[in-house]
């Protein structure tokens, strides 16, 4: 029987993953323990009946995972800092107006939007300020491409160099490592989990770059003059390239196995060696210490419904 999915993502010193019935998050804690996060999943019928439907069922995962992740962003960024004891007070200070009125979910979908939009129109408007030079309709889809292209791996390759973001890309690293460890079978200890690749198909890093390529063809189908029209076919087209994007990077996962085919996937694992780093061994402490209790809140709801 095949293994069940499980996805993830890194947080501030430490690591989310998420399963069919909740999703769990543990950091280190400056006194150099291990604090946890939980949230149960709830069911909604109308959300799985959109996720039963190709292409629309890629944009309502995207959103509950901003949703979701938000959540766990939020609480590691107030507690990794911070001492045991101490907690209610940080939580008073670091609480924005925005996020109490808000909430994190929103301010994680609307981050999310805001940023795929911003990444759209800048290369769209870039690309049209050199139309003397490049008239075509194809040569400015293309010059569009290697602006969005150029943006996305010169914004990753800065924010990579802070002290910070680098921390984040090593629990990066350091999540993909136990999901490789995990689907091959072996023991989650960190000797063996530090053997496993820090690169993974089903990468959030991978998508971001199937948009790019997705778009370049998408585009094509739709006219870049004048103006106006080019930047409101963009916007529009954002949830289709989006849908799309997100069957491409099933499809590539489905293939990873096959010889042949596997370089479908590779575009995207070379950009994962910009957004992930080799973790330390207590960094993959924190991964699996996530990943077990995930897996254990797991078993606990399957055997609470089986005795239903």
């Amino acid at each position: 029987m095949d293994k069940p999915l499980y996805g993830g993502q890194a947080v501030i010193e430490g690591v989310m993953f998420a399963g069919k019935t909740h999703s769990v998050t543990a950091v280190r804690r400056n006194d150099g323990t291990i604090e946890y996060f939980s949230l149960p999943r709830r069911a909604n019928p109308t959300l799985a009946a959109f996720k039963k439907i190709p292409f629309v069922r890629g944009i309502i995962a995207i959103i509950e995972a901003s949703a979701n992740g938000a959540k766990h962003l939020q609480f590691a960024s107030e507690r990794y800092e911070v001492a045991p004891g101490e907690e209610q007070e940080a939580v008073k200070e670091s609480s924005s107006k925005l996020t109490l009125i808000l909430g994190a979910a929103a301010i994680g979908v609307l981050s999310f939007l805001f940023a795929k939009t911003i990444f759209t129109l800048i290369p769209a408007l870039a690309a049209a300020s050199f139309k003397p030079l490049v008239p075509g309709k194809t040569g400015q889809i293309l010059l569009e491409g290697v602006f969005k292209l150029a943006l996305l791996l010169g914004y990753i390759y800065f924010i990579s160099l802070t002290p910070l973001v680098k921390r984040v890309f090593q629990y990066h690293g350091a999540e993909h490592k136990v999901i490789n460890a995990y689907e091959a079978g072996w023991p989650l200890t960190v000797e063996h989990v530090q053997r496993a690749s820090r690169l993974h198909y089903r990468c959030g890093s991978s998508f971001i770059l199937f948009t790019v390529i997705i778009g370049l063809f998408l585009y094509l189908f739709v006219p870049t003059d004048p103006l106006w029209l080019r930047i409101v076919n963009r916007l529009a087209l954002i949830p289709v390239v989006l849908g799309v994007s997100f069957e491409v990077l099933q499809f590539t996962n489905k293939l990873r196995d096959v010889p042949l085919l596997r370089w479908l996937g590779y575009p995207g694992l070379w950009l994962q060696r910009l957004t992930t780093k080799e973790p330390d061994d207590a960094q993959v402490e924190v991964a699996i210490a996530s990943f077990q209790q995930l897996l254990q809140l797991e078993a606990e709801a399957e055997a609470k419904k089986a005795a239903q």
